[in-house]
């Protein structure tokens, strides 16, 4: 990804004021603020493709497998960071998201990620397809 352009090629993008309150003993954002600022973007991205529906009418969700993150640069307080996430890859019943988080005061990548989201359907507590409207909204967002 460029540092130059922030996140202007990412679909998915939120922006967060850094809090005092996450900040950590070394004076930098706490790493697992950056797991949440990636769970905010994946939220909205549920919310935006109809997962968070699913769930309500059908029982059928997504839950999160895994995730990672690679920390770049350290994010202090004050600052501005743009949150950004991508669709990456599709499965028949998991997508790959990409996020990125970018730091005003820095102007640069301060952190990047992905995860792997699986369609549960929650009612029998077992994996399920991707529904064919959440998944042609997912690919939106690639």
């Amino acid at each position: 990804m460029s540092t130059q352009q922030p996140l202007a090629d990412w679909p998915l993008k939120i922006d967060m004021s850094v809090v005092w309150g996450d900040m950590d003993a070394y004076q930098h954002l706490n790493n697992t603020v950056y797991f949440r600022y990636f769970e905010s973007v994946r939220v909205e991205l549920l919310r935006e493709s109809g997962f968070i529906e699913s769930m309500e009418q059908d029982g059928i969700g997504a839950i999160l497998r895994d995730t990672r993150c690679r920390f770049r640069a350290p994010v202090t307080y004050p600052d501005r960071v743009h949150v950004a996430g991508r669709v990456r890859e599709i499965g028949e019943d998991r997508f790959v998201m990409d996020y990125a988080i970018w730091s005003e005061k820095l102007a640069t990548l301060a952190a990047e990620g992905d995860g792997t989201i699986v369609c549960l359907d929650y009612r029998a507590a077992a994996k399920a397809p991707i529904p064919d409207s959440i998944r042609a909204r997912l690919e939106g967002y690639r």
